[in-house]
């Protein structure tokens, strides 16, 4: 069983954090959008999470902004601070089954409500999760959609801002050549669906409106980047019947 499986969604919510010397979360951009990156997680293989500051809530607390947390970071002092400081969290969105950890600790943490697809819900038996079938709006720039391919229910978080921002889980990935591309591993629970729904991203999407990718994983092939750009040219750019044919990779 592999170290994302075994995370601590069964152990008591609200344990310690580590004690860290880690680096702080860092922007993505260099504009005033507040997107930041967190290192890489250990408990997730190395995925990658996001946090993105959102619109005040209503009633005009600044403290109390719609603040969404895309995948789970290191459990740490650093990361619950600096999460603290942005105002907490609103929803914390779990984009496939291996961006989890410590769902339970997070959402006992912040107070946050748990977002997954509906066929990832049953591994969070003991936290309170919103579901949704294929498609769920968050804000209105903010919309999930079901991916599945990776996993049963990985998905992708669509954020309007930028000009288009996708955070793709491991649903598609920095390629070593500086492109973006779903990626086969052993794992893998669907391939051709994987790919289909790569594909229908294009169609869902223009050149004006998805603009950059936010990978969930491998984020060092991208030589310092913090975010895949042009991402729907290079998405129109792949090779499907190379990529079709393509082998698992360990």
């Amino acid at each position: 069983m592999s170290i994302s499986e075994t995370n601590s969604d069964s152990r008591p919510a609200t344990s310690e954090p580590f004690r860290s010397t880690a680096k702080l979360p860092q922007p993505v951009f260099d504009t005033k959008e507040a997107l930041y990156v967190f290192p890489p997680n250990r408990e997730t293989l190395g995925g990658i999470a996001y946090l993105m500051n959102c619109t005040p809530a209503l009633d005009g607390d600044s403290l109390d902004k719609n603040n969404i947390l895309v995948d789970c970071p290191a459990w740490t002092d650093t990361n619950l601070d600096f999460i603290a400081q942005q105002g907490n969290l609103r929803w914390l969105v779990i984009t496939h089954r291996g961006g989890r950890s410590r769902v339970r600790d997070w959402q006992a943490r912040f107070a946050c409500d748990v977002v997954v697809q509906e066929q990832e819900a049953y591994l969070l038996p003991r936290v309170d999760s919103q579901t949704f079938h294929r498609e769920l709006v968050l804000t209105p720039q903010h919309r999930l959609l079901w991916t599945p391919g990776h996993s049963p229910g990985s998905s992708c978080l669509y954020s309007s801002m930028m000009n288009g921002v996708l955070f793709t889980g491991r649903h598609i990935l920095p390629t070593r050549q500086g492109g973006a591309a779903p990626l086969r591993v052993s794992k893998t629970f669907h391939w051709p669906r994987q790919l289909w729904h790569t594909q229908r991203l294009l169609d869902d999407f223009t050149p004006q409106t998805l603009s950059y990718i936010c990978p969930g994983a491998n984020i060092g092939l991208l030589r310092g980047k913090r975010s895949i750009d042009r991402a729907h040219e290079k998405l129109a750019d792949l090779d499907w019947r190379v990529l079709a044919q393509m082998q698992a990779l360990l």
